[in-house]
Protein backbone atom coordinates (compact mmCIF):
# COMPACT_ATOMS: atom_id res chain seq x y z
CA UNK A 1 0.00 0.00 0.00
CA UNK A 2 1.26 3.32 -0.61
CA UNK A 3 1.47 4.90 2.89
CA UNK A 4 3.40 8.05 1.43
CA UNK A 5 0.36 8.87 -0.77
CA UNK A 6 -2.16 8.52 1.60
CA UNK A 7 -0.89 10.89 4.14
CA UNK A 8 -0.19 13.67 1.43
CA UNK A 9 -3.89 13.14 0.28
CA UNK A 10 -4.85 13.27 3.94
CA UNK A 11 -2.45 16.88 4.00
CA UNK A 12 -4.21 18.19 0.96
CA UNK A 13 -7.68 17.61 2.66
CA UNK A 14 -6.32 19.19 6.37
CA UNK A 15 -5.51 22.27 4.76
CA UNK A 16 -8.65 23.00 3.14
CA UNK A 17 -10.24 22.54 7.05
CA UNK A 18 -7.58 23.84 8.36
CA UNK A 19 -8.19 27.42 6.15
CA UNK A 20 -12.03 26.55 6.56
CA UNK A 21 -11.64 27.64 10.65
CA UNK A 22 -10.73 31.11 9.77
CA UNK A 23 -14.28 31.75 8.86
CA UNK A 24 -15.64 31.33 12.37
CA UNK A 25 -12.91 34.02 12.95
CA UNK A 26 -14.37 36.61 10.85
CA UNK A 27 -17.51 35.74 12.23
CA UNK A 28 -16.39 36.00 15.65
CA UNK A 29 -14.69 39.67 14.66
CA UNK A 30 -17.72 40.32 13.43
CA UNK A 31 -19.98 39.99 16.35
CA UNK A 32 -17.46 41.13 18.73
CA UNK A 33 -17.06 37.51 20.32
CA UNK A 34 -12.80 38.18 20.41
CA UNK A 35 -13.13 35.66 23.42
CA UNK A 36 -13.50 32.92 21.05
CA UNK A 37 -10.73 33.49 18.57
CA UNK A 38 -8.41 31.34 19.92
CA UNK A 39 -10.59 28.48 20.03
CA UNK A 40 -10.21 28.65 16.37
CA UNK A 41 -6.88 29.81 15.53
CA UNK A 42 -5.11 27.46 17.69
CA UNK A 43 -6.46 24.27 16.20
CA UNK A 44 -6.08 26.08 12.92
CA UNK A 45 -2.21 26.51 13.76
CA UNK A 46 -2.48 22.44 15.01
CA UNK A 47 -4.28 21.48 11.65
CA UNK A 48 -2.17 23.47 9.16
CA UNK A 49 0.93 21.75 10.57
CA UNK A 50 0.11 18.45 10.53
CA UNK A 51 -1.11 19.32 6.91
CA UNK A 52 2.13 20.86 5.75
CA UNK A 53 4.78 17.83 7.30
CA UNK A 54 2.50 15.43 5.63
CA UNK A 55 2.85 17.39 2.02
CA UNK A 56 6.07 18.66 2.69
CA UNK A 57 7.67 16.23 -0.06
CA UNK A 58 5.60 14.79 -2.86
CA UNK A 59 5.94 11.09 -3.04
CA UNK A 60 7.53 9.85 -6.03
CA UNK A 61 5.13 7.48 -6.28
CA UNK A 62 1.54 8.63 -6.76
CA UNK A 63 -0.13 5.52 -7.76
CA UNK A 64 -3.53 5.32 -6.29
CA UNK A 65 -5.47 2.15 -6.60
CA UNK A 66 -9.19 1.09 -5.10
CA UNK A 67 -7.10 0.28 -1.93
CA UNK A 68 -5.40 3.63 -1.05
CA UNK A 69 -8.65 5.53 -2.50
CA UNK A 70 -10.63 3.84 0.23
CA UNK A 71 -8.11 4.09 3.02
CA UNK A 72 -7.08 8.07 2.43
CA UNK A 73 -10.75 9.12 2.21
CA UNK A 74 -11.49 7.15 5.49
CA UNK A 75 -8.49 8.29 7.61
CA UNK A 76 -9.18 11.79 6.22
CA UNK A 77 -12.84 11.93 7.54
CA UNK A 78 -11.48 10.60 11.06
CA UNK A 79 -8.55 13.53 10.81
CA UNK A 80 -10.79 16.20 10.16
CA UNK A 81 -13.42 15.20 13.09
CA UNK A 82 -10.98 14.69 15.56
CA UNK A 83 -9.54 17.94 14.86
CA UNK A 84 -12.58 20.10 13.83
CA UNK A 85 -14.24 19.21 17.84
CA UNK A 86 -11.30 21.00 19.17
CA UNK A 87 -12.52 24.34 19.12
CA UNK A 88 -15.84 23.48 21.00
CA UNK A 89 -13.77 22.14 23.42
CA UNK A 90 -11.14 24.49 23.64
CA UNK A 91 -14.23 27.56 23.92
CA UNK A 92 -16.00 25.40 27.04
CA UNK A 93 -18.88 25.39 25.14
CA UNK A 94 -18.78 21.66 25.04
CA UNK A 95 -16.33 20.81 27.06
CA UNK A 96 -16.70 17.27 26.97
CA UNK A 97 -14.09 15.68 24.19
CA UNK A 98 -16.64 12.77 23.16
CA UNK A 99 -19.44 15.08 22.96
CA UNK A 100 -17.64 17.56 20.71
CA UNK A 101 -16.55 14.34 18.86
CA UNK A 102 -20.02 13.12 18.52
CA UNK A 103 -21.30 17.05 17.55
CA UNK A 104 -18.43 17.23 14.88
CA UNK A 105 -19.16 13.74 13.40
CA UNK A 106 -22.56 14.48 12.99
CA UNK A 107 -21.64 17.78 11.50
CA UNK A 108 -19.18 16.45 8.87
CA UNK A 109 -21.65 13.36 8.14
CA UNK A 110 -24.37 15.40 7.45
CA UNK A 111 -26.53 13.69 10.27
CA UNK A 112 -27.62 16.46 12.33
CA UNK A 113 -28.23 14.11 15.62
CA UNK A 114 -26.77 16.49 18.50
CA UNK A 115 -25.99 16.36 22.42
CA UNK A 116 -26.90 19.43 23.42
CA UNK A 117 -30.16 20.46 24.95
CA UNK A 118 -29.84 24.33 24.39
CA UNK A 119 -28.10 25.34 21.38
CA UNK A 120 -28.78 29.00 21.97
CA UNK A 121 -26.42 29.49 24.24
CA UNK A 122 -23.75 28.74 21.81
CA UNK A 123 -21.73 31.70 20.31
CA UNK A 124 -22.52 32.80 17.31
CA UNK A 125 -18.77 31.63 15.82
CA UNK A 126 -19.48 28.36 17.48
CA UNK A 127 -23.20 27.56 15.43
CA UNK A 128 -21.04 28.74 12.25
CA UNK A 129 -18.43 26.19 12.24
CA UNK A 130 -21.59 23.81 13.77
CA UNK A 131 -23.42 24.61 10.28
CA UNK A 132 -20.34 24.87 8.20
CA UNK A 133 -19.29 21.22 8.75
CA UNK A 134 -22.91 20.26 6.75
CA UNK A 135 -21.72 22.11 4.31
CA UNK A 136 -18.37 20.78 3.78
CA UNK A 137 -19.38 17.73 4.41
CA UNK A 138 -22.02 17.65 2.05
CA UNK A 139 -20.82 17.36 -1.07
CA UNK A 140 -17.15 16.23 0.27
CA UNK A 141 -14.17 17.80 1.48
CA UNK A 142 -11.98 15.43 -0.77
CA UNK A 143 -14.26 16.04 -3.67
CA UNK A 144 -13.26 20.41 -3.04
CA UNK A 145 -9.61 19.48 -3.05
CA UNK A 146 -10.00 17.65 -6.50
CA UNK A 147 -12.06 20.54 -7.46
CA UNK A 148 -8.54 22.43 -7.27
CA UNK A 149 -6.30 19.75 -7.72
CA UNK A 150 -4.91 19.37 -11.40
CA UNK A 151 -4.87 15.48 -10.47
CA UNK A 152 -4.65 12.49 -13.07
CA UNK A 153 -7.54 10.53 -13.67
CA UNK A 154 -6.11 7.10 -12.61
CA UNK A 155 -6.23 8.12 -8.88
CA UNK A 156 -8.69 10.82 -8.73
CA UNK A 157 -11.59 8.23 -9.67
CA UNK A 158 -10.70 5.81 -6.67
CA UNK A 159 -11.38 8.37 -4.30
CA UNK A 160 -14.37 9.68 -5.49
CA UNK A 161 -15.43 6.46 -5.51
CA UNK A 162 -15.08 6.27 -2.18
CA UNK A 163 -16.15 9.66 -1.46
CA UNK A 164 -19.45 9.70 -3.53
CA UNK A 165 -22.80 8.37 -2.37
CA UNK A 166 -24.67 5.52 -4.66
CA UNK A 167 -24.18 2.49 -5.82
CA UNK A 168 -22.27 3.59 -9.19
CA UNK A 169 -20.02 6.45 -9.39
CA UNK A 170 -19.69 8.11 -12.84
CA UNK A 171 -18.19 11.02 -14.26
CA UNK A 172 -19.36 14.08 -15.83
CA UNK A 173 -16.60 14.70 -18.51
CA UNK A 174 -13.57 13.08 -19.19
CA UNK A 175 -11.46 14.74 -16.80
CA UNK A 176 -12.29 13.82 -13.10
CA UNK A 177 -10.91 17.45 -11.88
CA UNK A 178 -13.27 18.93 -14.08
CA UNK A 179 -16.15 16.98 -12.89
CA UNK A 180 -15.59 18.12 -9.39
CA UNK A 181 -15.37 21.67 -10.56
CA UNK A 182 -18.76 21.28 -12.40
CA UNK A 183 -20.60 19.84 -9.26
CA UNK A 184 -19.28 22.63 -6.75
CA UNK A 185 -20.37 25.20 -8.86
CA UNK A 186 -23.61 23.53 -8.81
CA UNK A 187 -23.32 23.18 -5.05
CA UNK A 188 -22.02 26.89 -4.24
CA UNK A 189 -24.84 28.31 -7.03
CA UNK A 190 -28.02 26.42 -5.34
CA UNK A 191 -26.49 27.41 -1.52
CA UNK A 192 -26.35 31.13 -2.80
CA UNK A 193 -30.22 30.85 -3.65
CA UNK A 194 -31.29 29.42 -1.29
CA UNK A 195 -29.49 32.13 1.43
CA UNK A 196 -30.90 35.12 -0.49
CA UNK A 197 -34.69 33.31 -0.97
CA UNK A 198 -34.67 33.27 3.18
CA UNK A 199 -33.23 36.83 3.52
CA UNK A 200 -36.55 37.54 1.09
CA UNK A 201 -38.27 35.86 3.55
CA UNK A 202 -37.16 38.68 6.48
CA UNK A 203 -34.79 35.59 7.38
CA UNK A 204 -31.52 37.86 8.86
CA UNK A 205 -28.25 36.98 6.98
CA UNK A 206 -26.73 35.05 9.56
CA UNK A 207 -29.66 33.05 9.65
CA UNK A 208 -30.09 32.69 6.41
CA UNK A 209 -25.99 31.82 5.68
CA UNK A 210 -26.28 29.01 8.98
CA UNK A 211 -29.76 27.17 6.99
CA UNK A 212 -28.55 27.47 3.81
CA UNK A 213 -25.29 25.29 4.60
CA UNK A 214 -27.40 22.97 6.70
CA UNK A 215 -29.75 22.55 4.04
CA UNK A 216 -26.80 21.89 1.55
CA UNK A 217 -25.70 19.17 3.15
CA UNK A 218 -29.06 18.12 3.97
CA UNK A 219 -27.98 18.10 7.83
CA UNK A 220 -30.18 19.84 9.88
CA UNK A 221 -28.29 21.62 12.35
CA UNK A 222 -30.34 24.96 13.32
CA UNK A 223 -29.68 27.77 15.60
CA UNK A 224 -32.88 27.79 17.66
CA UNK A 225 -33.58 24.67 19.71
CA UNK A 226 -37.29 24.37 18.28
CA UNK A 227 -35.36 24.15 14.93
CA UNK A 228 -37.53 25.79 11.36
CA UNK A 229 -40.65 26.09 13.99
CA UNK A 230 -39.03 28.97 15.52
CA UNK A 231 -40.20 31.25 12.49
CA UNK A 232 -43.49 29.61 12.54
CA UNK A 233 -43.07 30.63 8.65
CA UNK A 234 -45.23 28.72 6.02
CA UNK A 235 -42.62 30.48 3.24
CA UNK A 236 -39.18 29.70 5.04
CA UNK A 237 -40.36 26.33 5.22
CA UNK A 238 -41.34 25.73 2.08
CA UNK A 239 -38.23 27.31 0.47
CA UNK A 240 -36.18 24.75 2.89
CA UNK A 241 -38.24 21.79 2.11
CA UNK A 242 -37.79 22.75 -1.74
CA UNK A 243 -33.84 23.32 -1.43
CA UNK A 244 -33.37 19.88 0.93
CA UNK A 245 -35.02 17.98 -2.43
CA UNK A 246 -33.48 19.64 -4.28
CA UNK A 247 -30.06 18.62 -2.87
CA UNK A 248 -31.51 15.31 -2.61
CA UNK A 249 -31.43 14.96 -6.36
CA UNK A 250 -28.54 13.48 -8.26
CA UNK A 251 -26.26 16.49 -9.15
CA UNK A 252 -25.52 15.04 -12.64
CA UNK A 253 -28.98 15.34 -13.64
CA UNK A 254 -28.47 19.45 -12.68
CA UNK A 255 -25.35 19.20 -15.31
CA UNK A 256 -27.12 17.97 -18.10
CA UNK A 257 -30.26 20.60 -17.42
CA UNK A 258 -27.38 23.26 -17.88
CA UNK A 259 -26.18 21.67 -21.28
CA UNK A 260 -29.61 21.28 -22.40
CA UNK A 261 -30.04 17.61 -22.35
CA UNK A 262 -33.30 17.60 -21.25
CA UNK A 263 -34.11 13.93 -22.44
CA UNK A 264 -31.39 12.26 -20.00
CA UNK A 265 -32.72 14.02 -17.04
CA UNK A 266 -36.43 13.31 -17.39
CA UNK A 267 -35.33 9.48 -18.69
CA UNK A 268 -33.82 9.12 -14.67
CA UNK A 269 -35.64 6.76 -13.02
CA UNK A 270 -34.58 6.84 -9.71
CA UNK A 271 -35.36 10.87 -9.74
CA UNK A 272 -38.50 10.03 -10.63
CA UNK A 273 -39.26 7.29 -7.96
CA UNK A 274 -37.65 9.67 -5.52
CA UNK A 275 -40.20 12.38 -6.35
CA UNK A 276 -42.87 10.02 -6.37
CA UNK A 277 -42.16 8.26 -3.28
CA UNK A 278 -42.44 12.18 -1.76
CA UNK A 279 -45.93 12.73 -2.88
CA UNK A 280 -47.06 9.47 -1.73
CA UNK A 281 -45.41 9.24 1.81
CA UNK A 282 -46.89 13.43 2.18
CA UNK A 283 -50.35 12.23 1.43
CA UNK A 284 -50.63 9.24 3.25
CA UNK A 285 -49.26 10.92 6.21
CA UNK A 286 -51.77 14.15 5.59
CA UNK A 287 -54.47 11.61 5.54
CA UNK A 288 -53.04 10.30 8.63
CA UNK A 289 -52.37 13.16 10.94
CA UNK A 290 -55.49 15.94 9.67
CA UNK A 291 -57.59 15.24 12.87
CA UNK A 292 -54.67 16.02 14.83
CA UNK A 293 -54.07 19.33 13.14
CA UNK A 294 -57.87 19.97 12.61
CA UNK A 295 -57.16 21.48 8.55
CA UNK A 296 -56.34 19.60 5.80
CA UNK A 297 -53.30 22.98 4.89
CA UNK A 298 -52.05 22.87 8.52
CA UNK A 299 -51.63 18.54 7.92
CA UNK A 300 -50.16 19.06 4.49
CA UNK A 301 -47.78 21.51 5.40
CA UNK A 302 -46.52 19.81 8.91
CA UNK A 303 -46.13 16.60 6.38
CA UNK A 304 -44.26 17.51 3.74
CA UNK A 305 -41.62 19.24 5.55
CA UNK A 306 -41.37 16.31 7.85
CA UNK A 307 -41.35 14.00 4.96
CA UNK A 308 -38.92 16.07 2.96
CA UNK A 309 -36.20 16.39 5.84
CA UNK A 310 -37.00 12.88 6.32
CA UNK A 311 -36.01 11.19 3.42
CA UNK A 312 -33.19 13.74 2.18
CA UNK A 313 -31.74 12.51 6.14
CA UNK A 314 -31.89 16.81 6.43
CA UNK A 315 -33.37 16.40 9.87
CA UNK A 316 -35.11 19.90 10.26
CA UNK A 317 -37.84 19.97 11.86
CA UNK A 318 -41.19 21.91 12.22
CA UNK A 319 -43.19 19.52 14.65
CA UNK A 320 -42.70 16.94 17.38
CA UNK A 321 -43.51 13.63 15.30
CA UNK A 322 -43.25 12.13 18.39
CA UNK A 323 -46.99 13.04 19.01
CA UNK A 324 -47.68 11.19 15.43
CA UNK A 325 -49.67 8.15 15.08
CA UNK A 326 -47.72 5.19 15.36
CA UNK A 327 -48.31 4.75 12.01
CA UNK A 328 -47.06 8.11 10.43
CA UNK A 329 -43.64 7.54 13.08
CA UNK A 330 -43.23 4.24 11.35
CA UNK A 331 -43.18 5.28 7.51
CA UNK A 332 -41.06 8.23 8.48
CA UNK A 333 -38.68 4.94 9.88
CA UNK A 334 -39.26 3.59 6.64
CA UNK A 335 -38.14 6.53 4.79
CA UNK A 336 -35.00 7.06 6.91
CA UNK A 337 -33.82 3.63 5.29
CA UNK A 338 -34.77 4.57 1.98
CA UNK A 339 -32.94 8.23 1.83
CA UNK A 340 -32.31 10.28 -1.81
CA UNK A 341 -30.76 9.90 -4.72
CA UNK A 342 -27.42 8.77 -5.84
CA UNK A 343 -25.04 11.21 -6.69
CA UNK A 344 -26.66 13.75 -3.63
CA UNK A 345 -25.93 15.34 -0.35
CA UNK A 346 -28.61 13.11 1.03
CA UNK A 347 -28.12 10.30 3.61
CA UNK A 348 -30.08 7.01 3.61
CA UNK A 349 -29.65 3.80 1.68
CA UNK A 350 -30.12 5.53 -1.71
CA UNK A 351 -33.15 5.56 -3.79
CA UNK A 352 -31.13 3.92 -6.66
CA UNK A 353 -30.20 1.06 -4.51
CA UNK A 354 -33.71 0.13 -2.75
CA UNK A 355 -34.92 -0.13 -6.57
CA UNK A 356 -32.52 -2.52 -7.62
CA UNK A 357 -32.74 -4.50 -4.05
CA UNK A 358 -36.87 -4.63 -5.31
CA UNK A 359 -35.51 -5.13 -8.62
CA UNK A 360 -33.64 -8.34 -7.87
CA UNK A 361 -36.61 -9.85 -5.58
CA UNK A 362 -39.02 -9.78 -8.25
CA UNK A 363 -36.36 -11.12 -10.68
CA UNK A 364 -35.73 -13.99 -8.38
CA UNK A 365 -39.88 -14.93 -8.00
CA UNK A 366 -40.27 -14.68 -12.07
CA UNK A 367 -37.43 -17.90 -12.15
CA UNK A 368 -39.11 -19.35 -9.26
CA UNK A 369 -42.17 -19.72 -11.18
CA UNK A 370 -40.93 -19.58 -14.80
CA UNK A 371 -36.60 -21.35 -14.30
CA UNK A 372 -36.14 -21.00 -18.27
CA UNK A 373 -37.03 -17.24 -18.29
CA UNK A 374 -34.44 -14.32 -18.60
CA UNK A 375 -35.15 -12.07 -16.90
CA UNK A 376 -32.64 -8.62 -16.78
CA UNK A 377 -32.71 -5.90 -14.39
CA UNK A 378 -32.85 -2.02 -15.84
CA UNK A 379 -32.43 1.07 -14.79
CA UNK A 380 -33.38 4.35 -17.13
CA UNK A 381 -34.04 1.66 -20.22
CA UNK A 382 -30.77 -0.15 -19.54
CA UNK A 383 -29.58 -3.50 -18.13
CA UNK A 384 -27.79 -2.92 -15.03
CA UNK A 385 -24.69 -4.38 -14.60
CA UNK A 386 -23.86 -7.60 -12.78
CA UNK A 387 -21.24 -6.01 -10.39
CA UNK A 388 -23.48 -3.13 -9.72
CA UNK A 389 -26.68 -5.81 -8.64
CA UNK A 390 -24.32 -7.54 -6.72
CA UNK A 391 -22.72 -4.60 -4.68
CA UNK A 392 -26.29 -3.26 -3.88
CA UNK A 393 -26.93 -6.88 -2.27
CA UNK A 394 -24.05 -7.11 -0.49
CA UNK A 395 -24.76 -3.03 1.04
CA UNK A 396 -27.61 -4.33 2.08
CA UNK A 397 -26.77 -7.30 4.04
CA UNK A 398 -23.82 -5.47 4.88
CA UNK A 399 -25.32 -2.25 6.51
CA UNK A 400 -28.35 -4.70 8.24
CA UNK A 401 -25.57 -6.77 9.92
CA UNK A 402 -23.81 -3.89 11.08
CA UNK A 403 -26.86 -2.33 12.56
CA UNK A 404 -27.88 -5.22 14.27
CA UNK A 405 -24.27 -5.55 16.65
CA UNK A 406 -24.66 -1.35 17.20
CA UNK A 407 -27.84 -2.03 18.79
CA UNK A 408 -26.49 -4.55 20.60
CA UNK A 409 -23.71 -2.12 21.69
CA UNK A 410 -25.64 0.58 23.08
CA UNK A 411 -28.08 -1.90 24.46
CA UNK A 412 -26.67 -1.32 27.92
CA UNK A 413 -27.54 2.16 28.32
CA UNK A 414 -30.71 2.63 30.42
CA UNK A 415 -33.27 3.63 27.09
CA UNK A 416 -35.92 1.35 25.50
CA UNK A 417 -35.01 -1.15 22.48
CA UNK A 418 -36.86 1.16 20.42
CA UNK A 419 -34.80 4.20 21.16
CA UNK A 420 -31.94 2.32 20.80
CA UNK A 421 -33.21 0.99 17.19
CA UNK A 422 -34.07 4.45 16.05
CA UNK A 423 -30.85 6.16 17.20
CA UNK A 424 -28.64 3.77 15.01
CA UNK A 425 -31.04 3.91 12.68
CA UNK A 426 -30.80 7.35 12.48
CA UNK A 427 -27.16 7.58 12.85
CA UNK A 428 -26.23 5.07 9.98
CA UNK A 429 -29.00 6.43 7.57
CA UNK A 430 -27.46 10.28 8.49
CA UNK A 431 -31.07 11.86 9.77
CA UNK A 432 -30.56 13.65 12.72
CA UNK A 433 -33.45 12.08 14.94
CA UNK A 434 -35.31 9.26 16.07
CA UNK A 435 -38.44 8.11 18.36
CA UNK A 436 -39.05 8.78 22.16
CA UNK A 437 -35.93 10.59 24.09
CA UNK A 438 -34.67 10.88 20.63
CA UNK A 439 -37.41 12.15 19.23
CA UNK A 440 -37.30 15.75 17.04
CA UNK A 441 -37.75 17.18 20.79
CA UNK A 442 -35.29 15.49 22.42
CA UNK A 443 -31.92 15.06 21.51
CA UNK A 444 -28.89 11.99 22.29
CA UNK A 445 -27.05 13.75 24.94
CA UNK A 446 -28.24 11.23 27.55
CA UNK A 447 -25.78 7.88 25.89
CA UNK A 448 -22.39 7.37 27.58
CA UNK A 449 -19.45 8.03 26.17
CA UNK A 450 -18.93 4.10 25.03
CA UNK A 451 -22.30 4.39 23.27
CA UNK A 452 -21.99 7.77 21.55
CA UNK A 453 -18.44 6.61 19.87
CA UNK A 454 -19.91 3.62 18.60
CA UNK A 455 -23.06 6.06 17.29
CA UNK A 456 -19.89 8.30 15.67
CA UNK A 457 -18.54 5.02 13.95
CA UNK A 458 -22.42 4.38 12.80
CA UNK A 459 -22.12 7.96 11.07
CA UNK A 460 -19.15 7.84 9.57
CA UNK A 461 -20.16 4.04 7.91
CA UNK A 462 -23.34 5.75 6.73
CA UNK A 463 -21.83 8.88 5.19
CA UNK A 464 -19.07 6.61 3.80
CA UNK A 465 -20.94 3.70 3.06
CA UNK A 466 -19.64 0.95 4.95
CA UNK A 467 -16.66 -0.27 2.36
CA UNK A 468 -13.87 2.95 2.97
CA UNK A 469 -14.32 2.59 7.07
CA UNK A 470 -14.03 -1.25 7.03
CA UNK A 471 -10.99 -1.20 4.63
CA UNK A 472 -8.72 1.52 7.11
CA UNK A 473 -9.29 -1.10 9.44
CA UNK A 474 -8.54 -4.05 7.36
CA UNK A 475 -5.27 -5.40 6.25
CA UNK A 476 -3.93 -5.68 2.73
CA UNK A 477 -1.97 -9.13 1.99
CA UNK A 478 0.45 -8.75 0.02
Amino acid sequence: MNYRMITYIMGQILKVVGLCMLLPVLVGVIYHEHHILLSFLIPFVITMAIAFAFTLKKPRDNTVYSMEGFVSVAASWIAMSAIGALPFVISREIPNYFDALFETVSGFTTTGATVLGNVEAMSRSCLFWRAFTHWLGGMGVLMFVLAIMSSNDSRTMHMMRAECAGPNVGRLVSKSSFSARILYSIYIALTLSETGLLMIGGMPLYDAVIHACSSAGTGGFSMWNDSIGHYNSPYIEMVIAVFIILFGVNFNLYYYLLIRKFSLAYKNEEVRTYFSIIILATGVITLTVMKQYGSVLEALRRSFFMVASTITSAGFSTTDTGQWPVFAQTLLLLLMFVGSCAGSTGGGMKVARIMIIVKTGIRELKYIVSPRAVATIKMDGKPVEKDVVRGATNYFILFMLLMAVSVLLISHDRFSIEENLSAVITCMNNIGFGVGRFSPSGNLGGLDSFSKVVLCFDMLLGRLEIYPLILLFARKKD
